[in-house]
């Protein structure tokens, strides 16, 4: 068996996941995980299928043929899992919406060498002065080697600069 991770993005309608799982079942793929959203009148998903080898060139031509369809499919192997020691560490991330917040925080992750797992953001009006904030939560994967208590300074101050407010929690 193997696993492949695919990409799809394609104008919202009804029935896209259908197609998509239809065509998978029928080459005795197993769809394994994903994460899939709507996002302004697009719709975007990661997922991991299983498939034995003997049918993958199939099922790859099905989903390759699902573009007349109008959805973009891209894949990929499954990748390895990381070789080193990382603890799971949640971010959690507030603050007056501006430009470069991502890019801030992702630079001083990346150099600290922590991995984004995931990460969830969005935009939305301040309750109280409608003022627009930008909400972050991720999930990193941080090295064995790397003090918590480091990596929460250099966020802190990171933070302070950026005039956000952030909060980190072990994940169990």
């Amino acid at each position: 068996m193997h696993d492949l991770v695919l990409t799809v993005i394609a104008e919202d309608k009804p029935g896209l996941v259908e197609r998509i799982a239809q065509c998978i079942s029928s080459h005795d793929g197993n769809w394994l995980e994903s994460r899939m959203a709507r996002m302004a009148g697009q719709f975007a998903g990661i997922l991991r299928v299983q498939v034995a080898q003997a049918k993958q060139s199939q099922l790859l031509a099905a989903l390759t043929a699902l573009q007349e369809q109008g959805l973009r499919i891209q894949l990929a192997p499954a990748g390895t899992a990381p070789v080193s020691a990382c603890r799971s560490i949640r971010l959690e991330l507030v603050g007056n919406d501006r430009p470069g917040i991502v890019r801030d925080i992702t630079r001083l992750l990346s150099s600290q060498g922590v991995n984004l797992e995931s990460l969830t953001t969005e935009v939305i009006p301040a309750p109280m002065s409608g003022e627009l904030l930008f909400q972050a939560q991720a999930l990193l994967a941080v090295p064995e080697s790397l003090a918590l208590e480091q990596l929460q300074s250099h966020l802190e101050t990171l933070a302070d600069d950026l005039m956000v407010e952030l909060k980190l929690q072990v994940d169990d």
